[in-house]
């Protein structure tokens, strides 16, 4: 009885499972990106000379969003306010044990400014004194020569 011979070793590279596995990492992260906005989605009012606010990208920051048609919404957790009497405590509570007591508020920009006011006056309650009013860029090509 003769002895089998191993079939001869394959020198090229089988890129099916490297194929597989970005495949399922791209939906992956597909899936996952919508997710990741932080807060409720506004058109943010857009200005020529905005203050940079890193910090307010940050996980643990207070986020507090205007939508157009006045609901307000925190974050962390991106929770609806239904009265405007309850900021002030949930606002109190988030800055309990921080030492950087600043409270980020973006709006929508067809937003009535007297909500606006409302919700910072609500924070100013709360003890808050430093609020971050969050803005987007006006692109170089939009702004008009002045």
């Amino acid at each position: 009885m003769e002895k089998k011979k191993a079939p001869p070793t394959v020198a090229d590279i089988n890129v099916t499972p490297m194929v597989d596995v970005m495949l399922v990492l791209l939906i992956i992260f597909m899936v996952i990106t919508p997710m990741l906005t932080k807060g409720q989605s506004v058109e943010m009012y857009r200005a020529k000379n905005p203050i940079a606010m890193k910090d307010a990208d940050k996980d643990d920051a207070v986020l507090i969003a205007v939508t157009r048609d006045g609901k307000i919404f925190m974050s962390p957790g991106n929770k609806l306010i239904e009265k405007i009497d309850d900021l002030p405590g949930k606002v109190k509570d988030l800055l309990a044990d921080r030492t950087d007591k600043v409270v980020y508020i973006k709006s929508d920009e067809r937003a009535k400014y007297e909500r606006v006011m409302e919700v910072v006056d609500a924070v100013r309650v709360a003890g808050v004194e430093d609020v971050g009013l969050i803005t987007e860029v006006v692109p170089q090509e939009r702004r008009k020569p002045e």
